[in-house]
């Protein structure tokens, strides 16, 4: 079957995840309530306007930003929830062009690029992607295969230290 959202971003700027919360943070209800703000407000066409609020309303949207990181944290991964938000607390002190943008399975932290990338593999560490190409690796910064350059285990908030920070704020600047 044909999707005909495919072109809503080229069209609008946006995909669907993006509008969805755009609109759970609007606070409006009503189908046309929410079809007249995005037409008004952000200049959204009358059928990708009216294909939003139905997502929104049926439930059939797809989950986003809190959403999806609730999911990679919770159960046995809840523990390891602290370290997610001191590790976006840290990326967040960069810059302002920091964008945490949530994904399935990991929280992507992009300024013109992505420069990390922050993941639960598993109930015992979460892992730190890092863009830090040609950086010298240690027993702690380890290379790494795809996106990232490196990536760096954290168990604990503890270990969210000076050394970590420098490196995430290198990975930062290079990109």
């Amino acid at each position: 079957m044909d999707d005909p959202f495919r072109n809503l971003e080229a069209r609008t700027g946006r995909p669907m995840h993006e509008w969805v919360e755009l609109v759970s943070h609007s606070g409006l209800q009503k189908h046309g309530e929410i079809v007249a703000w995005l037409k008004e407000e952000h200049g959204v066409s009358h059928g990708f306007a009216n294909g939003i609020a139905l997502a929104v309303r049926s439930g059939d949207a797809p989950p986003t930003g809190d959403a999806l990181v609730d999911a990679q944290y919770a159960g046995a991964k809840a523990a390891l929830r602290p370290v997610l938000d001191r590790l976006l607390a840290l990326a967040r002190e960069l810059g302002d062009d920091v964008e945490v943008a949530p994904k399935k399975t990991a929280v992507s932290l992009r300024r013109s690029t992505q420069f990390a990338v922050v993941e639960a593999p598993s109930a015992a560490r979460v892992g730190l992607g890092l863009q830090l190409r040609d950086h010298p690796t240690t027993d702690r910064l380890r290379a790494a295969r795809g996106m990232c350059s490196h990536t760096v285990d954290v168990r604990s908030v503890d270990e969210v230290d000076d050394e970590l920070a420098g490196w995430l704020r290198t990975a930062y600047e290079r990109n």
